[in-house]
């Protein structure tokens, strides 16, 4: 029996767009509420949420029965949590901070179970293997895993050309409010400024054959990034989502 296979890495394969909320509660039952939304992927934060492995595997272990697909970002690009990842049964990851075609090859071999890489053999103690069950796993794996890399500073857009090039990315998402940040308009990710660099990067991540991707919460531009060719775009964020509703709520019996 081969791995499972990646409906999220085959959809942006045949160029079909995805459309996503972000999430970041960190809670089991909250990601099970959003996976039964109709979403067609969920980013689990561990990044800016307060995720850890276990609240990672009880996440996703909560939206198995449902058809959107998990996307996990860990805090770090470090092939030990990104093996542990994998091993708890994430298979496509979101790494924060790319800025160089070197730092993604490393991410490549870090994904990928030898001689293609140096992901750690350890199928009987993991999850996405069934324990040891799927006994095909170790030679399937590698094609079922998508990397997904994000640039969001100045210096990743410098190499954003590079980044894209390497073979085993299969999407660049683009950061806007760091990518802000990183420009001098922290806080301002709507600015021209800023949006001309991210209008100029779709295409050339295009270019290179791989898959956009970005957040945008205005649908207005999330719509038109689409238009644009990003393939993967996360519209939302559950903890918006809660307060600004909670927040709404309040207001109108004041």
């Amino acid at each position: 029996m081969p791995a499972p296979t990646n409906p999220f890495k085959a959809a942006l394969k045949a160029g079909k767009p995805q459309i996503g909320l972000w999430v970041g509660l960190a809670n089991p039952y909250t990601a099970e509420i959003v996976a039964g939304a109709g979403f067609d992927w969920l980013l689990i934060d561990a990044e800016h949420g307060p995720n850890d492995v276990r609240s990672l595997l009880a996440q996703l272990q909560a939206v198995a029965p449902y058809p959107s697909h998990p996307v996990a970002r860990p805090p770090v690009g470090e092939a030990a949590l990104i093996k542990q990842y994998l091993d708890v049964g994430a298979q496509t990851l979101l790494i924060p901070m790319v800025e160089t075609a070197e730092q993604a090859a490393e991410l490549v071999r870090a994904v990928r179970y030898p001689p293609q890489g140096i992901r750690g053999v350890g199928s009987a103690l993991a999850r996405a293997a069934r324990w040891g069950a799927t006994e095909g796993y170790l030679k399937t794996a590698n094609d079922e895993v998508c990397l997904l890399v994000q640039v969001e500073n100045a210096k990743g857009i410098e190499n954003l050309d590079a980044i894209a090039a390497v073979d085993g990315v299969d999407g660049v998402f683009i950061g806007p409010s760091d990518l802000a940040a990183s420009l001098g308009y922290i806080g301002d990710a709507g600015r021209s400024e800023v949006q001309t660099v991210i209008d100029d990067a779709i295409p050339r991540i295009l270019a290179a054959g791989k898959a956009p991707g970005i957040l945008m919460v205005d649908p207005v531009r999330a719509r038109r990034y689409v238009e644009m060719g990003c393939l993967f775009v996360a519209v939302g964020i559950d903890t918006a989502i809660l307060s600004g509703g909670a927040r709404a709520l309040a207001a109108s019996y004041r």
